[in-house]
Order: structure tokens, then sequence, then C-alpha cells
């Protein structure tokens, strides 16, 4: 990889802020001075300092957000802020993208990242992976709701769903559930209450295969994901697939 680019990716200013590092001599590569930014380094392998700070190079991040409502869950819109607009400039070098999409209006547990491996096999229809939802919904929600979920419910455009289980937290006027499913139909959760004659007023993902929502972080807020959740997330993706494992 070009040594300016590298720089640049590992969030030490824009290619003509690089540059002006190199020009100043601020750069070595294995204890040499470099002038030229175009050279190519292993950022593995080569000892990369800037101003004496060596340069740890790292290919992907992976970052839980709490997402807040009013938030797109995508990488760029002309019209209304999305979720990589919550990062600070120096991890949307890294390129990332949401893992799944939250509606606008949804909060919850996102999972940003810029390793496609990953997103694929927590996407992956034959994964099955888990996505647990808490959620307010307007009417009395039923032992008949929750067997219906349990059977598949048929959509408005004729899809019948997957089993889901269903958990009744309260029932009344205004019920609170728990629904875990193994798909991501658009705006599906919605669409699954509607099919039985009810309407979700407030929705928040808590969790996706077995990385779970920190509970401490504030809506916005967001964090880099610890050892053991990463380790969970990158076992879905077989060995002889991901080399670097």
């Amino acid at each position: 990889m070009r040594l300016d680019k590298t720089l640049a990716h590992m969030g030490f200013g824009s290619r003509k802020e690089v540059k002006e590092l190199i020009k100043k001599s601020k750069v070595t590569v294995n204890d040499q001075v470099i002038k030229n930014g175009k050279i190519d380094v292993n950022p593995y392998e080569d000892d990369i300092m800037v101003n004496h700070i060596p340069v740890e190079y790292r290919k992907y991040i992976y970052i839980m957000l709490n997402k807040p409502a009013g938030y797109l869950s995508a990488t760029e819109d002309f019209k209304d802020q999305t979720v990589i607009d919550l990062l600070e400039p120096d991890l949307q070098l890294f390129e990332p993208f949401p893992v799944g999409r939250l509606d606008k209006d949804t909060e919850g547990l996102l999972l940003l990242t810029n390793d496609g491996q990953l997103a694929h096999h927590m996407l992956s229809p034959k994964k099955g992976v888990k996505k647990t939802y808490y959620a307010r919904v307007s009417g009395r929600v039923t032992e008949e709701d929750r067997e219906a979920f349990e059977k598949g419910v048929t959509l408005d455009d004729g899809y019948v769903t997957k089993p889901a289980k269903l958990e009744i937290l309260t029932r009344g006027t205004m019920s609170e559930i728990e629904l875990t499913i193994t798909e991501g139909k658009f705006h599906q959760v919605k669409r699954m209450f509607q099919a039985v004659g009810k309407e979700v007023i407030y929705l928040r993902r808590e969790r996706m295969g077995e990385l779970y929502l920190d509970e401490s972080l504030p809506l916005g807020s967001y964090r880099e994901l610890n050892k053991k959740e990463l380790n969970d997330c990158l076992c879905l993706i077989p060995g002889e697939i991901r080399g670097d494992l």
C-alpha cells in the first residue's frame, strides 16, 4: 500500500496534510526519513513512524452504536443525517457502513464496520442470526399473537415470515414485548404486528447474534467492540474463508 494512503487511512490527515508531513521530514520507514509518499510499504511489517510516534496499522474497525431516532442507517444521504455522521472523523476515514438497517425512527443496537465478510455472514439468511427487539405496541398483545408469530404470519405483500419468538412483558391498551426474529425484511417487526391488527409505537433493537446492546451507552454514543464481542462476531466466518483469523 502507498505510504500516503496508509497514513491517511490511519487518521494522520488528508492526502494533502500527509504530503506536508512527509515534506517536513516527519515520517520515517524502518528508521529512514521518507520524502516520497508514493512509495509502497507493508503496514503490517514495516516500522512506520510519524513525529516519532509508531503507526499501528489496522485494516478493520468494529463499532457498536446505540442508534438514536432520526438517523438513517446509510453511509450518506443528500437530505437526512446518517449514522456515519455520528462518528468522529478519524473513524469515518475507515469508511464503515451499517450491518443491516434500522428504520429512521428505530433506536438501539447497530454494528458499524468496514469488514464486508463479517457483514455478509451476519446478514446471510443461511446463518439465521437472531435479532431481538423491544417494542411498545398499541393494543393488547395476546397468547394468540404469540402462537401466530411462532408459526409465522403473513405480511401485507403475501410473504410468510419464519417462526419468531414473542415474549409478552406487559399487556394492556399499551403492551410491551420482546421479539426475536432470524430474518430482516423491510419494516418486518412493524409489519408483523400490523398482520395481527396492532401498531408498533416504539422499537429498539437489543441483540444481533451474540452481540448485545451495551445499556450504559447513551443514545447516539458508540464504542469499539471489546475482544469477546469481536470474537463472538467473527466466529460466524468459517476459518477457511477468513484466512486472517
